[in-house]
């Protein structure tokens, strides 16, 4: 196992596979390496980059460190980066790509960033995240419920219909979710200033000067496609495009020539 130390001294695991200028992957809520996208995507991509992929912290093999905060996840990317040595490209999926975008707007050595479907709420399409989403979750994990605050997630976060809900409590990776439910909060942290049904504010991300590309699947929900399209337009240098026939469970095969496109 590959291993780097983060700031506040928590232990970060990563995969390193292929060839080329170097790409770091950044999963969203409740994904890692063993157990989300980024892993096909990674194979994917090889035959161009140099792909790093990683647990993030409380995930997989990666430790965790408390008192969480935003910005201990932030460090965790930078001493891959560091790691690394060089400049990279980062690409975020999904609550992944807000912590990647902050990442980048923090002046961490980013030559271009490239995002999933970031689940921002920017209109009326979709009833925005209850006021008090954060700390229901946390109530719910705090009384050992880790299955409510997935169930919760998926119903007031995700906005899944209830008997899809229901349904993924009989999957096989239900288990494996509910092992990771603790981190729940440590994705709201990044996204849910941005999940009321307002547009985008202006100057968020001045800090991600680089040049951005945003991408959504045609078949994804209006909400999150209009959140995606909204992210484009404040972004200092992006572009925009749509994979057809791809949902927010996007197709490796289908993402990896954009992105190498993009990342040329």
């Amino acid at each position: 196992m590959n291993t780097v130390i983060s700031r506040d001294g928590t232990t970060i695991a990563y995969t390193r596979t292929g060839q080329g200028p170097a790409l770091l992957l950044v999963d969203g809520a409740m994904c890692y390496r063993a157990s989300g996208p980024n892993t096909p995507l990674a194979q994917e991509m090889a035959d161009t980059h140099t792909v790093y992929t990683y647990d993030r912290r409380g995930r997989g093999e990666s430790g965790d460190t408390t008192p969480f905060a935003p910005e201990r996840e932030i460090e965790d990317i930078a001493a891959l980066i560091e790691m690394i040595g060089e400049p990279v490209f980062l690409y975020g999926i999904s609550s992944g790509a807000a912590l990647a975008l902050a990442a980048a707007a923090s002046g961490l050595p980013v030559s271009k960033i490239a995002v999933y479907e970031p689940p921002f709420i920017v209109d009326g399409t979709r009833p925005p995240i209850p006021a008090d989403y954060t700390a229901s979750i946390e109530t719910m994990l705090a009384q050992g419920r880790p299955g409510a605050a997935i169930r919760y997630f998926m119903r007031r976060g995700v906005n899944l219909p209830a008997p899809v809900v229901a349904m993924m409590t009989l999957m096989p990776g239900w288990s494996a979710m509910k092992k990771v439910a603790r981190t729940l909060p440590y994705d709201a942290a990044f996204v849910t200033d941005f999940e009321h049904g307002r547009p985008l504010p202006e100057g968020r991300w001045d800090g991600v000067k680089m040049p951005a590309l945003t991408i959504e699947g045609s078949k994804s929900p209006a909400w999150i496609r209009n959140g995606t399209r909204d992210l484009a337009r404040v972004l200092p240098d992006a572009e925009h495009r749509t994979l057809d026939g791809q949902t927010h469970i996007v197709k490796p095969a289908a993402l990896a020539p954009v992105l190498k496109g993009f990342f040329r």
